[in-house]
């Protein structure tokens, strides 16, 4: 008989703030902050068996069966979703546990008319899948432990990929992270399996929240050309740079910046912290002058003058490439905000209306 139980979770999207490419090196900090859109997951009972998986982003439902521990392939669109599954699925395996039939159903907040934002819609999709499963099959565990499984799912997809996206989904707010090692995390899982990957201490790894800016504004604008940060990334990793005097001094210098930049978050020192972002603005365009990877377009550039123009500080958020930037602005300069928004238009840069999240814990 099927289950009439249901369980609904739901992730956050992100922004990096400051730290990207430098972080997906283990144990370099970046500054991230969870948004208020959100993808939900919706798990419950289905009649016969496997998993049937369906999302406002897919074209229909799909119906997936187990075979040795893993599902039918269910396309690229479901490959967060399957492998959030498996992951839970593999937990369950190892404790004695059955994986029931599952119906997951996955609406989400951060596109629109199929057009990601570029919020980290395959992080937060990931948390909420991995939360939700786990919940409706009887796993309680810690806010961390979900982060784990989350990590080891998405680094079977994509090991280059730095899981600061699971962070900001699981924990909320404003967070300084640190990635682990991807490589190892997953060798530990594949050699001791995962119930020894929660439990084992991950190098590198750290996670705490920041309290949000001083007397600053958080404004987000949306270029309306998505990126894939996936091929940015890969990109830097296929070229010489990587490895280089170049590479070792950005590292170096994007260290310094976030580590100012948290130091400013936690002292309040609203003005320390615009200084910190112009300072992570121009390594940026640095990066991209050495490697040209296009991190900049004419959008993002048009967006961080603007902002600067105005007495604040902005810079592309994540990959860049495309999606969004962030402005960080006078919160009382109410003419200023107006003033760049007006600039961001005349660009093509679409203001998008978010702030940060706080998530309720779900331990």
């Amino acid at each position: 008989m099927t289950s009439r139980r249901t369980v609904v979770r739901r992730a956050p999207g992100k922004l990096f703030v400051a730290g990207e490419y430098a972080v997906v090196d283990p144990g370099n900090t970046a500054i991230l902050v969870a948004v208020d859109r959100y993808v939900t997951v919706t798990v419950s009972g289905t009649d016969g068996t496997g998993v049937v998986i369906s999302s406002d982003l897919y074209p229909r439902a799909v119906r997936l069966q187990w075979q040795d521990g893993r599902l039918s392939a269910g396309g690229e669109e479901a490959a967060y979703v399957v492998a959030a599954i498996e992951t839970v699925g593999e937990l369950l395996a190892e404790r004695g546990l059955p994986v029931p039939a599952l119906s997951v159903s996955v609406t989400s907040t951060l596109h629109e008319a199929g057009r990601k934002y570029g919020l980290g819609s395959s992080g937060a999709v990931t948390v909420a899948t991995v939360a939700a499963v786990a919940s409706y099959c009887g796993l309680r565990l810690s806010r961390e432990d979900r982060f784990r499984l989350a990590l080891l799912a998405t680094a079977r997809i994509d090991p280059k990929g730095s899981g600061g996206d699971l962070a900001a989904g699981t924990w909320g707010g404003w967070i300084a992270y640190r990635a682990p090692d991807r490589g190892q995390v997953l060798g530990l899982a594949r050699s001791r399996g995962v119930e020894a990957a929660l439990a084992a201490d991950w190098p590198g790894f750290a996670v705490r929240r920041l309290p949000p800016p001083s007397g600053l504004r958080l404004e987000v604008g949306w270029t309306g050309s998505p990126a894939s940060t996936t091929s940015l990334v890969s990109g830097l990793h296929r070229r010489a740079w990587r490895g280089s005097s170049l590479h070792r001094t950005f590292v170096q210098n994007t260290n310094g910046f976030v580590r100012a930049a948290v130091d400013a978050l936690e002292a309040g020192d609203g003005p320390g912290l615009l200084h910190q972002i112009r300072r992570a603005r121009r390594e940026l365009a640095r990066l991209d002058d050495e490697v040209g990877l296009g991190i900049f377009t004419p959008e993002l550039t048009a967006l961080c003058d603007a902002a600067e123009e105005a007495g604040g500080a902005a810079k592309p958020s994540g990959a860049g490439g495309g999606d969004c930037g962030i402005a960080l602005l006078d919160a009382d300069a109410a003419h200023h905000l107006s003033h760049v928004r007006q600039r961001w238009a005349a660009a093509g840069v679409l203001p998008l209306p978010v702030s940060p999240a706080m998530e309720r814990s779900q331990e």
